[in-house]
C-alpha cells in the first residue's frame, strides 16, 4: 500500500469515527424533559425575525456554517471580540458580511427567561439554521442536539478554517474533507447560496484585470458578467451587495441553474462544473429540487456534528456574545 493512499484511508478513518463519536452524544429531543418548548420557541423567533425581514435566513445558516467550520459546531461564531482577543465574527471572512447575531440574542434571552442554564447557544444556531430553510422553502429535518458552547473564538482561525470563495473544486474537495464531508456533500452545501446576498469585494477579482489574457473571468457569462460590473464598479464602495441568483430568499436550485449556464458569482461556484462528478450533481440537483432539498437536509444535519463539545465540556452560555463568568 502506497504511503499516499494509507494516509487517505487513515484520514478517513479519523473523520468516520469523529463523526460516530458526536452522533453518539448528540441526540433528537435532546432538550424533550429539561427545555420542552426549546425548538418551539427558536422557530418563533426565526420566525419573527423572517416576517421583519427574510434575508435573515440567509445569514442564520450561515452563521451555523461558520460556526461548524471553526473549531467544530460550538457557539463560537457568536462570541465578541474583548480583552484584546480579535474573535471569529470579526476576521475578515465574517465582517462585515455575517448577520443574523440579534435573533440569536432574542431566541436566547427568551430561553434564558424560561430554562436558565439549559440550552446552549450552539444548539439555537442548528435549530435556528432548520427552521431559517424550512421558511424559505426548503425541507424540514430533525436536528441532534445536545452541543455545548466553546470558550475560545479567535479571528484567525476562522481565516485558516473558512473555504474563501476563490478555491478551485479540488481545493473545496479537501476543506470539506478536512471537516468529515464528502465531495457529494460539498456540492450539496454550496447550494445554500441559493439564499443571500453578497459583496462585490468577494467576486470582483472576476470581473476586473482577472489575467494577463482576459479582464474578465472566461468562464462568466458575458452578459451576466456585464450586468454585475454595473452593480459593482471598480473600485466602487465597498459595501455594494447583490444577489447570490434570481431568488434570494428561497431555497430552491436557481443556484445550481445559474452554475449550469456559467452564471455562478463565485469562483467556488462555477468551479463545480470543472470535474467531471461534481458537474454531474450541479445538473442532477437542476433538474430535481426534491432531490437536492432531502440530501441538503440530511449534509445539514452531518455538518451540525462537526467538531461539537458535549457532556461536561464547554459551558452552557448565559449570553451568546461573552464567556460565563
Amino acid at each position: 500500500m502506497s504511503p499516499k493512499l494509507l494516509q487517505t484511508l487513515t484520514t478517513a478513518v479519523l473523520c468516520l469515527c469523529i463523526v460516530e463519536a458526536a452522533t453518539a452524544q448528540l441526540q433528537v429531543g435532546f432538550y424533550q424533559r429539561s427545555c420542552g418548548f426549546a425548538e418551539l420557541v427558536v422557530k418563533q423567533g426565526v420566525r419573527a425575525a423572517f416576517i421583519n425581514d427574510n434575508g435573515v435566513a440567509a445569514g442564520l445558516v450561515r452563521l451555523h456554517f461558520h460556526d461548524c467550520f471553526v473549531r467544530g459546531c460550538d457557539g463560537s461564531v457568536l462570541l465578541d471580540s474583548a480583552d484584546g482577543n480579535v474573535a471569529e465574527k470579526d476576521s475578515p471572512p465574517n465582517n462585515p458580511s455575517l448577520r443574523g447575531f440579534e435573533a440569536v440574542d432574542s431566541i436566547k434571552a427568551r430561553l434564558e427567561a424560561i430554562c436558565p442554564g439549559v440550552v446552549s447557544c450552539a444548539d439555537i444556531l442548528a435549530f435556528a439554521a432548520r427552521d431559517s430553510i424550512e421558511m424559505a422553502g426548503g425541507l424540514g429535518y430533525d436536528v441532534p442536539a445536545g452541543r455545548r458552547d466553546g470558550r475560545v473564538s479567535s479571528s484567525a482561525e476562522a481565516l485558516a478554517n473558512l473555504p474563501p470563495p476563490t478555491l478551485n473544486v479540488d481545493q473545496l474537495t479537501k476543506a470539506f474533507a478536512d471537516k468529515g464531508l464528502t465531495q457529494e456533500e460539498m456540492v450539496t452545501l454550496s447550494g445554500g447560496h441559493t439564499l443571500g446576498r453578497s459583496h462585490c469585494t468577494s467576486f470582483s477579482n472576476r470581473l476586473y484585470n482577472f489575467n494577463s489574457n482576459s479582464s474578465i473571468d472566461p468562464t462568466l457569462d458575458p452578459l451576466y458578467a456585464s450586468q454585475l460590473r454595473q452593480k459593482c464598479p471598480q473600485g466602487g464602495d465597498a459595501s455594494l451587495v447583490v444577489p447570490m441568483e434570481a431568488t434570494p430568499a428561497t431555497a430552491d436550485v436557481a443556484y445550481y441553474r445559474a452554475v449550469a449556464t456559467n452564471k455562478g458569482l463565485f469562483t467556488s461556484d462555477q468551479t463545480l462544473l470543472t470535474d467531471q462528478q461534481t458537474r454531474a450533481q450541479v445538473f442532477q440537483n437542476a433538474q430535481n429540487p426534491f432531490i437536492w432539498k432531502r440530501k441538503f437536509a440530511s449534509a445539514m444535519v452531518n455538518m451540525g456534528k462537526i467538531g461539537v463539545l458535549t457532556g461536561n465540556d464547554g459551558e452552557i452560555r448565559k449570553d451568546c456574545r461573552v464567556i460565563n463568568a
